[in-house]
């Protein structure tokens, strides 16, 4: 399942492809379907919660879970392993918390546009990269979720909320996120409302 990956994409270690559930899955393709089925799911209960709390740390692992909890054992919980991106994995319990306290506080005190505070929240928690897989598609969902909440229309990542495939969208995506490493969240704001 590692092989083929595209850019941006985080490897998973043993461990972690053995928390596959699908044993008919034999390649990367099959597997971002099967993916994508399960995120369908997830949009069809979203759409029955009352009130969604991305900025709660239990919803928004249960948001990961219900992403992808049909194809990884491991949906919801914190990866255990350190990858060539995203924070110290002992670190994960302690920034993720502390992220979703300092997005409440920039909501709750209206510390800029909500668009940025969404955007921001997003490339936050994608460079934790809290769990093993899915951390994308994840953010963008949850993003998306907060945005809503706070009044505005969802983003539309560049016309694509799946952009797991190698495709110059993918890499237009990549270069946003590396640009907004640098402290510039310019790129990743005007891809998330670009169609």
């Amino acid at each position: 399942m590692n092989k083929d990956l595209p850019a941006g994409a985080t490897p998973l270690d043993g461990e972690e492809l053995e928390g596959l559930l699908p044993s008919h899955l034999v390649n990367r393709s099959q597997l971002n379907e099967w993916e994508q089925q399960n995120i369908e799911a997830a949009l069809l209960w979203l759409s029955r919660q009352r009130r969604p709390r991305p900025l709660e740390e239990s919803w928004l692992r249960r948001l990961h879970r219900e992403m992808f909890g049909q194809s990884w054992r491991w949906a919801g919980q914190y990866r255990s392993s350190d990858k060539s991106i995203g924070a110290d994995w002992r670190q994960i319990r302690m920034q993720v918390p502390a992220l979703l306290a300092d997005i409440a506080f920039q909501v709750e005190h209206q510390v800029d546009v909500v668009d940025l505070i969404a955007i921001r929240f997003h490339h936050r928690l994608v460079s934790i990269h809290p769990f093993p897989n899915g951390n994308g598609r994840h953010t963008r969902l949850i993003a998306d979720v907060l945005i809503q909440q706070l009044g505005a229309p969802r983003f539309s990542w560049g016309g694509s909320s799946s952009l797991v495939n190698l495709t110059a969208l993918r890499q237009d995506y990549i270069a946003a996120l590396r640009q907004a490493d640098r402290g510039d969240l310019s790129a990743l704001l005007a891809f998330a409302r670009a169609q």
